[in-house]
């Protein structure tokens, strides 16, 4: 169970991407949340949402918001609502602000907020196929798991966002092992 917190700064960040980007469905939606949280990992050490990312065929994916996707519990479908818009040749499920709602930034830091203005400001019309390019790029996160399939809904550890020689690496291990509440790091990375 997600805290209040965390579940607050899930509801602004939809929120924030479905106002400030185009074309924003669910494909995009999930890799903008995913890239926030692993940026964010890979700056302190911490999520921003606190999900769990899977390795799917297209890409991670924010196991807990997928469960929910089809029935969203009621603070979601009080901020917004999924909408079917046909697309050339296919139908995306385009992620709808209710009206007068507005963002709200009071549960994000600074950092959070440059990460989410930086990730809408480089992909504000970037569509759904590029936004999979984008997560399944070689050796990253997603594609280290995925393993051609074999890793097929299996964890994406955030330790796979730092860079084996990172200069911070340490720091950030510590930072994370101290947010999960561990005396040393994990040493496989299972965060």
């Amino acid at each position: 169970m997600k805290t209040s917190i965390a579940r607050s700064r899930l509801r602004n960040a939809i929120v924030f991407f479905a106002k400030n980007t185009e074309s924003c469905g669910k494909i995009k939606l999930f890799k903008l949340l995913y890239m926030l949280d692993f940026e964010h990992f890979r700056q302190t050490g911490k999520s921003v949402t606190g999900f769990e990312y899977q390795a799917w065929k297209f890409g991670p994916v924010p196991v807990e918001l997928m469960q929910e996707w089809e029935d969203f519990e009621d603070d979601l479908k009080a901020v917004v609502e999924i909408v079917p818009e046909r697309v050339i040749d296919y139908t995306r499920l385009a992620v709808k602000v209710r009206k007068n709602v507005e963002f709200d930034a009071d549960d994000f830091t600074g950092r959070q907020m440059t990460i989410l203005h930086d990730l809408c400001e480089k992909y504000l019309t970037t569509q759904s196929p590029k936004m999979i390019d984008v997560t399944h790029e070689q050796n990253g996160a997603w594609d280290k798991v995925w393993a051609n399939g074999r890793g097929a809904q299996k964890e994406i550890p955030y330790l796979l966002a730092l860079a084996d020689d990172a200069d911070n690496r340490s720091l950030i291990l510590e930072l994370a092992s101290e947010a999960k509440g561990y005396s040393h790091p994990v040493a496989n990375g299972g965060y």
